[in-house]
């Protein structure tokens, strides 16, 4: 089982210390590839990850945007979108312990996971949220995705295409939060796109962005957290 996951900037502040771990560019490697394993042997949060059995480093982020808001306690009921390869579901299964439910769904298998109910499906199908629904025994009380598209090299492409999924989560989050319900996604430095803070702005009490310590210091991503979902509008009449 992991151990308690420690917070993300002390952790960072750690990082510099010790030395470096330079890697050689093998033969049919390319630099590319080399400067991502460079990156990743001298990375204090790919370390910890694996000291503590965590299925990837990203769990660190996920810990540290709870300290911030407090998305997680006991008993609640959370899905985690896109959730390959299982570090965020690892962190969210134990916040909320035995009394709480975690569903996580991707669209390939992904192994299995102590306390998490794991579902193979597109989150825009339209029997998911009933499946969904169905595995937490209720509705859901934290909507997360920390889902990214691959890398296209153009930075405004890469943007349409995280705001894309961002909105789907909120698509499949108006479906299944409860009342007072949270959702977090990830987005790009810069902040989500004005249709999207819009939707948030009308649809919850309050609405943030956040860098976690765990994210690279080098990386655009970044969060927005929005809290006290107001509840699922009934259909419009004419």
């Amino acid at each position: 089982m992991p151990g308690k996951p420690g917070g993300g900037a002390r952790l960072a502040s750690r990082g510099g210390r010790g030395k470096s771990t330079r890697v050689k560019t093998a033969r049919g490697r390319k630099p590319s590839s080399t400067r991502w394993l460079q990156r990743q042997l001298n990375d204090p949060f790919v370390a910890e990850a694996k000291r503590q059995g965590y299925r990837s480093r990203a769990a660190f982020k996920l810990t540290g945007l709870d300290e911030t808001f407090r998305l997680l306690r006991k008993g609640l009921r959370v899905v985690d979108l896109g959730c390959a390869p299982g570090g965020w579901a690892q962190v969210a299964a134990e916040k909320v312990g035995p009394e709480g439910a975690v569903v996580g769904i991707d669209l390939k298998e992904v192994e299995p996971l102590p306390g998490v109910t794991l579902m193979v499906g597109d989150m825009e199908a339209a029997d998911t949220p009933d499946r969904l629904k169905q595995a937490l025994g209720g509705e859901a009380d934290l909507v997360m995705s920390d889902m990214a598209a691959s890398s296209s090299g153009h930075q405004m492409t890469d943007h349409l295409r995280i705001m894309a999924l961002a909105e789907a989560a909120l698509d499949f989050a108006e479906e299944v939060l409860t009342p007072g319900g949270a959702y977090v996604a990830k987005v790009l430095q810069g902040g989500s796109e004005k249709d999207l803070l819009d939707r948030l702005k009308r649809q919850f009490k309050t609405v943030k962005h956040s860098k976690p310590g765990a994210s690279r210091q080098d990386s655009t991503e970044m969060y927005v957290v929005a809290l006290g979902f107001y509840g699922k509008k009934p259909p419009h009449k004419d």
